[in-house]
């Protein structure tokens, strides 16, 4: 169901720092980072922390659900703009994150960022 989760932090190396030590005892570390986000996990990242605030009045949570495939990805973008959600991100590739990261992004109708993503090849 959950592919990943993040949440904004004020302060990215003490953060890391909490989160390394407090993870650690569950076997998780850090696997993935970049210059403003960290990714936690065993075999891949799904726990996530990003450096800065967000936007007034936007919660700082961001919670990303696992697609089988692509079409899921599409199906799940268009569904959630026609339920009232604001694009916050066309489905299509995020090569930055890896090859075949294909994901869509939505504002939720509190601001929250909610993501389907598939990690497989077409």
């Amino acid at each position: 169901m959950f592919d990943h989760v993040g949440l904004a932090v004020a302060n990215l190396e003490r953060s890391r720092a909490f989160y390394s030590a407090a993870l650690a005892a569950l076997g998780v570390r850090s696997l993935m980072e970049f210059p403003n986000a960290i990714g936690f996990g065993v075999e891949q990242p799904q726990f996530w922390i990003m450096q800065g605030e967000p936007a007034p009045g936007r919660p700082r949570a961001h919670v990303a659900f696992h697609a089988a495939t692509r079409l899921e990805v599409d199906t799940f973008h268009r569904a959630a703009l026609d339920a009232g959600g604001i694009d916050n991100g066309a489905p299509g590739l995020r090569p930055d994150y890896h090859e075949n990261y294909y994901g869509a992004f939505v504002l939720d109708p509190d601001g929250h960022n909610i993501e389907a993503v598939c990690h497989r090849a077409p």
